[in-house]
Order: structure tokens, then sequence, then C-alpha cells
């Protein structure tokens, strides 16, 4: 993970992204995938960040992640928009 690590942030200084961009960035896709991992809730990934819940959703506000957008993006599809399986495909023999 480390070479990994090295290699991007090569890339990002050599591509000319500035410290406070490249922070930025890094800060919003770690705060989605603490959110993605515990399904939305808030409450349960300030807990795991260390940080006071009123603290995430100012971190939130500061890096304009929408709570909206995240709850929306972990939701099952609408009913229409489901996969139709065949009913032979359904039917499991007994």
């Amino acid at each position: 993970m480390k070479r990994e690590l090295d290699n991007l942030v090569v890339q990002m200084y050599a591509s000319g992204i500035t410290y406070e961009e490249a922070v930025r960035e890094f800060r919003r896709r770690y705060i989605q995938e603490v959110l993605g991992r515990n399904k939305g809730n808030q409450c349960k990934a300030a807990r795991e960040l260390g940080v006071h819940r009123n603290t995430l959703s100012r971190i939130m506000a500061d890096l304009e992640l929408d709570p909206a957008q995240i709850k929306l993006g972990l939701k099952r599809p609408a009913r229409g928009e489901r996969p139709v399986f065949p009913a032979a495909q359904m039917v499991r023999s007994k």
C-alpha cells in the first residue's frame, strides 16, 4: 500500500495538484469510504473517525459532501429499476 501511495503522491505532484487540493480530496474520499461502510450512518461514522457527530457534519459541509447523496448512493434501486429474472431462474429445485 505504501508503494501505491508513493506513486500517487508523485503523480499528483507532477500534475501540479496543490497541497491543499490533495489534502481536501483525501479527506473527501476517506470520509465517503467510512460513511459507505457505515451505510450512511453519521453517528457510527463519527465514532469510527474519532470525532463528534457535529464535527463530522461540519467537516462534511466544509468538504461539500451531501449526506442525502451519500445515502442515495447506498439505497437499493426502485422496484422498476431492479433486474427482472425469468421465473425459471427463480424456482429452486426441491
